[in-house]
């Protein structure tokens, strides 16, 4: 199998990208629980995805841009979420 890394599958800020692994099928009682063991049927790759937010970032010369941001960069403050815009109301 043949995995295929999309952009939007990467954070803008760090670089982090989708991590691989298996993903592991079991049938039976454990030994503990009075069984005879668990079993393994079956092990299929998996791919471990980024928590990416898609969100508007207020970049250091003050610019505002969209960027797809992983939250470890979110809370780690290497990147500044930007502020509500308020819309300015009509005077009656």
């Amino acid at each position: 199998m043949v995995w295929r890394l999309h952009v939007s599958a990467k954070c803008e800020v760090c670089g982090k990208s989708p991590g691989f692994g298996s993903s592991i099928s079991r049938r039976g009682k454990a030994k503990y629980l009075g069984g005879v063991g668990r079993k393994i049927t079956g092990i299929s790759k998996r791919r471990f995805q980024v928590n990416l937010q898609r969100l508007r970032v207020e970049l250091p010369n003050g610019t505002r841009k969209r960027m797809r941001v992983c939250t470890q960069c979110l809370r780690g403050g290497k990147v500044k979420k930007c502020s509500k815009r308020v819309v300015p109301q009509a005077a009656d």
